[in-house]
């Protein structure tokens, strides 16, 4: 006997429909799963692939040309040759520019913004998701609310409060300001909110974990997958953020966009070391995704897998 009539016989013909509805679904579900891509999909994902290097295909041809060349041909060569380090090499060893203050300073900024924003954005998300407190609602809202203030309107009060403590010209400035993120709050609000079951913190206070104990060891393994998403997004902004370094710092303590901007301040703008400096700073990027994506997706599909 199937189990389709054993569930009509004791619980009825309804929940019988919906059993046989819901191992149909089931059904298509892992024919799909196991269903390969075809050559359309390869396709389209190996153009989509191209359109992204090419940048950094363009970046590397002009950083290793003539800039002689690169005034008469948009794309002097195809490849770029070994003359490419020579620009690296001059970009390193330029005495207008402090390349190696400038690689500390981002990787400080970075790397301390990027640890303070996950942690107080888990800390948050966890405490709007699965807290009942009073004000919890027009609270988030307020969080969320504060997005829509262009970041414009806050550079000249934020600047005087700099100047007021002395912290114009110095790391601090870009650090303090960026510690917390709205988004990151909204993030792990909405992520937590759906990827951590109720029972398990109630399990965790039946046990008797503290709050922190919970937080540290329920909501964070949990939170790992849109954790990891959030860290490498902030480090990516604060990696490649101009705007408020560049009014707020100096010129002998820079970050590498600075740098960047340094190569090209003369009347005489030299395509192929600007581009030699522009790809310095891009490199780390790229060696965070080589060793780090990964590592990556698979959190981000551990946890999309739901039991």
């Amino acid at each position: 006997m199937s189990s389709v009539a054993v569930t009509a016989q004791t619980a009825g013909k309804g929940a019988a429909k919906a059993a046989a509805r819901r191992r149909e679904r089931g059904s298509r579900a892992s024919r799909a799963a196991s269903r390969r891509p075809g050559w359309v999909v390869y396709t389209l994902l190996g153009i989509a692939l191209l359109i992204s290097a090419f940048p950094l295909y363009f970046t590397l041809v002009l950083g290793s040309s003539d800039p002689v060349a690169i005034a008469q041909s948009p794309l002097p060569q195809w490849l770029p040759d070994s003359s490419l380090f020579q620009q690296f090499a001059t970009v390193v060893e330029s005495s207008q520019i402090n390349f190696w203050r400038a690689l500390l300073n981002s990787v400080v900024i970075a790397v301390t913004v990027s640890a303070s924003v996950v942690l107080f954005s888990t800390l948050a998300g966890y405490s709007f998701a699965k807290l009942r407190f009073r004000g919890r609602g027009p609270l988030l809202v307020f969080v969320i609310a504060t997005m829509a203030v262009p970041t414009q309107l806050g550079v000249i009060p934020l600047y005087i409060l700099m100047s007021e403590i002395g912290w114009t010209g110095k790391v601090q400035a870009v650090v303090v300001p960026g510690l917390v993120a709205a988004f990151g709050v909204f993030w792990m609000t909405q992520y937590l909110s759906e990827a951590l079951p109720f029972e398990l913190v109630e399990a965790a206070r039946v046990d008797g974990a503290s709050m922190i104990r919970t937080f540290w060891s329920v909501a964070m393994p949990a939170a790992r997958p849109a954790a990891a998403m959030l860290g490498l997004f902030t480090f990516v902004q604060q990696w490649t953020s101009f705007f408020w370094p560049s009014i707020v710092l100096s010129q002998n303590n820079p970050t590498l966009p600075l740098v960047v901007r340094s190569l090209q301040a003369t009347y005489f703008v030299d395509h192929s070391l600007v581009m030699g400096g522009i790809f310095l700073v891009t490199l780390p990027l790229l060696m965070v995704f080589v060793f780090v994506g990964r590592q990556l997706v698979a959190g981000i599909m551990a946890g999309a897998v739901k039991g």
